[in-house]
C-alpha cells in the first residue's frame, strides 16, 4: 500500500498529547513558558508582578493541545496562554498538592486562600523552595 498524502486533513481529535486549552495574547516581547501573566502593560499581557492580582490571564503554555487565535502572531510576540488544563508553572514558597494558587511576584504563582477573580488554579505537586516549576491545573476563578 502507498502512504496516504494530503495537503489538508480535516478530522476530529479524540486524544491529545498535551493537556491545556490556550489562546495567543499580544505581549510585544518573549515571555518564558510557565510564567504567570496578567492583562496590562503596553500590549495585552505582561508577566504578573502583583500578589493576588485580579487581572490574571493565565500561564504561558509550553505546548498547548488546543490553540485558539493561532494566526495572531508568533510565540515571541503572542505567546500561548493556558486558560484551562494542566501546565508547568513557575512557583514560589511552600505549596501542597491541591492548594489554590494566585499570582505572586516575578511571574510566579503561590499558595493562597481564595481571592475571587485572582485564582489561577490548583497545585498538582508539592513544592517548598524559593523558586521552581511544578505542574498545576489551571482553572481561572
Amino acid at each position: 500500500y502507498a502512504p496516504l498524502r494530503v495537503s489538508t486533513l480535516t478530522g476530529t481529535a479524540t486524544a491529545a498529547q498535551y493537556a491545556d486549552l490556550a489562546e495567543r495574547y499580544h505581549s510585544g516581547s518573549p515571555i518564558e513558558a510557565g510564567t504567570v501573566v496578567c492583562f496590562g502593560g503596553d500590549n495585552e499581557i505582561e508577566a504578573c508582578n502583583e500578589e493576588g492580582c485580579t487581572r490574571v490571564a493565565g500561564v504561558v503554555s509550553t505546548a498547548p493541545a488546543f490553540m485558539m487565535n493561532k494566526d495572531a502572531g508568533s510565540d515571541d510576540s503572542h505567546p500561548y496562554v493556558a486558560l484551562s488544563g494542566r501546565v508547568p508553572c513557575k512557583v514560589s514558597g511552600e505549596i501542597k498538592k491541591g492548594d489554590m494558587l494566585t499570582s505572586g511576584t516575578n511571574g510566579h504563582a503561590k499558595a493562597s486562600a481564595f481571592i475571587g477573580g485572582a485564582m489561577i488554579g490548583k497545585a498538582l505537586e508539592d513544592f517548598n523552595g524559593d523558586s521552581g516549576v511544578i505542574e498545576i491545573a489551571v482553572h481561572l476563578m
